[in-house]
Parts: C-alpha cells; sequence; structure tokens
C-alpha cells in the first residue's frame, strides 16, 4: 500500500466501522460502530476536522502497560482509537502519524 486511506468496511456485528491506514499500510485509527454509512462518513470527516489539533488526543497507558490514545471532537466525544504500542515514543509517532495523514486520506468502501 502506497497511499493513506480510510476505509469503511463492516463489522461481525453488522455495524459500519472505519480504520485509517498509514502509507505503510498499517492501521492508526480505528472507529466505533455506526448504523449507517452516512454516520460512518460523518465520523471520518469529524477526524479530518480534528485531527491536526494535538488538544484533542488523550495519551493513555493500558493497564498491561501498553500505550494507545484516543483521539476525541471538541465535545469529548471519542472520534476514533488507536491500536496498542509497546512505547510512548512509538504511540507518538502514531499520533503524529494520524496528524499527517488524516487530512489527506481518501475513503474507500471495502468488502
Amino acid at each position: 500500500m502506497n497511499d493513506p486511506k480510510f476505509q469503511i468496511y463492516k463489522g461481525q456485528d453488522d455495524q459500519l466501522y472505519f480504520r485509517l491506514r498509514a502509507s505503510n499500510g498499517e492501521v492508526i485509527l480505528v472507529s466505533e460502530g455506526y448504523v449507517s454509512e452516512s454516520g460512518c462518513r460523518n465520523g471520518i470527516g469529524s477526524v479530518k476536522e480534528n485531527a491536526a489539533k494535538d488538544e484533542r488526543y488523550q495519551r493513555n497507558v493500558a493497564g498491561d502497560g501498553q500505550f494507545y490514545f484516543v483521539l476525541v471532537a471538541a465535545n469529548g466525544e471519542v472520534i476514533g482509537n488507536s491500536e496498542m504500542y509497546s512505547s510512548e515514543t512509538a504511540r507518538d509517532q502514531g499520533i503524529e502519524a494520524v496528524k499527517k495523514t488524516a487530512p489527506i486520506a481518501p475513503v474507500e468502501v471495502v468488502s
């Protein structure tokens, strides 16, 4: 995969989700479930709008010591969650990848 992208896909629970893939193909952000494609696309729009704002990232440590981040909207609502990272540095690099990638990433629907 050479280009970053948002992918909309159906989960096992029949809800729609999006994931943001970096240029290297790795998933760097995943959404909550949506009941409609329009809702899912609105979520992607919110990521694009908020991705560049550092204050929208909650930097967290899981109970097992792994690192992750949560992207939130201005109202505090969760827009997306990261994968788990083994270090704080790797998590922060994931945040920088979302900041760089999300505003320009196209959207595709996968089956």
